[in-house]
């Protein structure tokens, strides 16, 4: 069957807007701010064949790109050999194990079969981040975790609704490991809800088109992105590009861990191989293999970016099993910090080794954290426990055309922090200082974009901080000439007196009591070429705003405030 162009774009925009949809219903429903306000989620399309990716949301994280589709392949594969018990419609599976093709126990995935005619014909599945499943310290993310039980509750596949009805047997276990877990239901059911508006809207396309009319378009839109992946990557001369990033320590060791990557481009396709890079780590920095592809193709998404997302965009690109390394950990590695932080270490590598090759397309490093922060504790006013997490934003690097952005999202995702005035109603805090980081952008031609700065008070009761961010060692890396950006910072103020954590960017159970302060300032992005070669305009513009001092402009760019222009 051939399908005329119009009807496939039509077909393909519908499908997206289908995924759009459910986006859109989670986050209104949803109770957690980090998911409703945040965004921290995501929602797709699989085949019913393999769990290969479809569809998915433009509104939802990148890095649930790969791993939503191993975690439904996983699944499917479960249920065919009886491992898993069989779905009937009506079904959705829940699961968080991160070993089965998913990242950290936070991230929450639900799964439900779509049924045609008696048939499954594909499966609808979404991620949300839930801001507690159990674990050593409020948030789940224990920085001196050793292994995934001190992490939180690990949940294998199974059908919390069965046949649209709530399990509620295994939603009291769930509820009965996890903190602030009266909160929950609101989170399950906007979650399931979600999944419930993308069964009706699929329905929709299928009921107007027609099931073979709709499949032959998946699988040519499969086809195209294959095609449009590997013509993009012919621009890339054949040859092997390496690169190291690092991440700051494993939050155990204070030690760096070392991601070393050679990108080989050959006959349309790219190899990576991460061999050599650091052992599996005693902390909670391992990444699952899920996390590690699925960075990979994030960051192809990045520089490649008009290639429709779908299983065929991945088929040019092979990653070799980082065997031996802590980028393919397996049970009991911890790996709280590897869809946050890990994952954008990855995708920093993929940019340091393209970027020579294909300079109008890669950037510098972005700030690469998302500055998890989670404050947990007791509200006696409210007379209720609560927890709170926090992401922040950062700089993104400089690149051929223009400056870095400043406070942009991390790279793995769009998720957003938020509102401060949302995290003020919902938690005993105050929010001293919440502004851009200036200066912390590194210098270049075109200079790394500027992170973020802020403060926070515990105003009552008592409550413990932890927290898992990394580039607090080392600078996003500036491309090409440019300077690194500037690293990041936290500092506790216990009592009046200053802290600085032992591992920089990582810490947990930190006590707080009232007054007591946290203040953090997120990396800058890596600047872009030669900093002497930037327009002395752009410069006096950054003077004039307060971005540098002159003195900071003249040690960083090479000029003096005589050679500036006036206007």
């Amino acid at each position: 069957m051939s399908i005329d162009p119009i009807t496939l774009s039509v077909i393909q925009s519908g499908l997206q807007q289908v995924c759009d949809e459910m986006d859109l219903s989670f986050s209104r429903a949803a109770f957690s701010p980090v998911i409703a306000e945040a965004n921290d989620r995501s929602d797709g399309i699989y085949s019913a064949e393999d769990g290969s990716l479809i569809a998915q949301g433009a509104g939802g994280l990148p890095v649930f790109v790969g791993t939503m589709q191993y975690s439904t392949r996983t699944l499917i594969e479960m249920i065919s050999s009886g491992t898993v018990a069989a779905p009937k419609p009506g079904d959705i599976y829940i699961v968080n194990d991160p070993y089965l093709g998913g990242t950290h126990l936070m991230d929450v995935r639900f799964a439900k079969p779509f049924y045609r005619d008696g048939e499954i014909y594909c499966w609808l599945s979404n991620t949300g981040h839930w801001p507690d499943t159990g674990g050593a310290v409020p948030g789940g993310f224990s920085a001196s975790a050793t292994s995934v039980e001190q992490e939180g509750l690990r949940l294998p596949p199974v059908r919390l609704f069965k046949e649209g009805v709530l399990d509620t047997e295994i939603y009291s276990i769930i509820c009965s490991n996890i903190r602030v877990s009266e909160q929950r239901i609101g989170d399950v059911k906007a979650q399931a809800a979600a999944l419930l508006v993308g069964q009706e809207r699929l329905n929709r396309i299928l009921d107007r088109y027609g099931d073979d009319v709709v499949s032959e378009a998946i699988a040519e839109l499969r086809r195209r992105a294959s095609g449009q992946m590997r013509a993009n990557i012919a621009l890339i001369p054949d040859g092997t590009y390496t690169s190291t990033a690092y991440v700051d320590s494993d939050g155990v060791v204070n030690e760096p861990l070392e991601i070393k990557l050679a990108v080989t481009a050959r006959d349309g396709e790219l190899t990576f191989d991460f061999s050599g890079s650091s052992e599996p780590c005693m902390g909670p920095m391992n990444s699952v293999l899920a996390t590690t592809l699925s960075s990979v193709y994030l960051a192809m998404r990045h520089i490649f970016p008009d290639v429709p997302i779908s299983a065929g965009a991945f088929e040019p690109l092979n990653v070799k099993t980082p065997e031996g390394t802590f980028l393919d950990a397996h049970y009991p590695r911890p790996v709280s910090g590897c869809a946050a932080e890990v994952s954008q270490r990855i995708a920093e590598a993929v940019f340091a080794a393209l970027v020579e090759a294909l300079p109008d397309r890669v950037t510098a490093a972005p700030a690469g954290s998302s500055g998890n922060f989670a404050l947990g504790g007791h509200d006696p006013e409210r007379d209720r426990n609560f927890v709170m997490y926090q992401i922040s934003g950062g700089g993104y690097g400089g690149n051929s055309d223009h400056d870095g952005l400043a406070n942009g999202c991390s790279t793995i995702g769009i998720s957003k922090a938020p509102p401060v005035e949302i995290m003020e109603q919902q938690f005993p805090v105050l929010y001293h200082r919440y502004a851009l980081r200036e200066g912390s952008g590194g210098a270049g031609k075109q200079r790394g974009g500027f992170g973020l700065d802020y403060e926070i008070e515990l105003l009552r009761g008592h409550a413990t901080a932890s927290f898992v961010m990394d580039h607090g060692r080392f600078g996003p890396q500036g491309a090409l000439g440019g300077e690194d950006g500037m690293p990041n910072s936290v500092v506790v103020w216990q009592g009046g007196k200053a802290i600085v954590p032992e591992h920089l960017s990582k810490a947990q159970d930190i006590p707080l009591k009232p007054g007591d302060r946290v203040r953090v300032g997120t990396p800058g992005g890596g600047g872009y070429g030669d900093p002497t070669e930037r327009d002395p305009k752009l410069i006096a513009e950054d003077v004039r705003l307060g971005r540098y001092s002159a003195a900071q402009a003249a040690e960083l760019f090479g000029v003096s405030s005589a050679e500036l222009p006036s206007d």
